[in-house]
């Protein structure tokens, strides 16, 4: 513990707290308990939302899974070819990246941006209902995406045997 003006700064596990009296080692088991329920929930989001994106990412990219493939994708959508191209490559780019929990928060803003432009170019139009082609599918997947960008990988993870100036990637 370090003290610094009346409340100290205690290590548990991979952070500080910062507290007024003596820690008990049951609220350090409680905060350990919490941190491993967080990084595995961290771990289920990333294989749900990592599997989701390489397989939509792979059947624009590879036409895989009777996808359309990267041009077909582009037609369908009147997008410029070289943007089916994009499009698909970080889908599965950021998929295995989340999927090995490697520059999670990069791949996470890869999918953020294609999750608004899904949102706003293709389903906003047909409302919000998945059955319908609305955006409640890209939502979710938008939210997951936020919520990795904000909390990172996990303790589950990849991340860990990247260099110090990477890890937060």
């Amino acid at each position: 513990m370090v003290s610094h003006s009346g409340r100290k700064w205690c290590w548990l596990g991979c952070h500080f707290i910062r507290h007024n009296c003596r820690v008990e080692s049951e609220h350090v088991e409680r905060f350990a308990n919490h941190s491993a329920r967080t990084d595995v929930a961290l771990l289920a989001l990333r294989i749900a939302s990592g599997l989701a994106f390489f397989y939509h990412g792979a059947a624009i990219l590879f036409g895989m899974f009777g996808g359309p493939g990267p041009e077909r994708f582009a037609i369908d959508h009147r997008f410029p070819v070289v943007l089916g191209y994009l499009i698909g490559l970080a889908q599965v780019a950021s998929a295995i990246a989340v999927l090995a929990g490697a520059f999670v928060r990069f791949a996470a803003a890869a999918l953020i941006v294609v999750m608004l432009g899904a949102i706003f170019v293709v389903h906003l139009p047909h409302g919000f209902d998945v059955s319908n082609g609305g955006i409640e599918y890209a939502l979710t997947q938008l939210l997951i995406a936020f919520a990795l960008l904000l909390m990172g990988a996990g303790s589950y993870s990849l991340a860990s045997r990247l260099p110090a100036g990477l890890k937060r990637l």
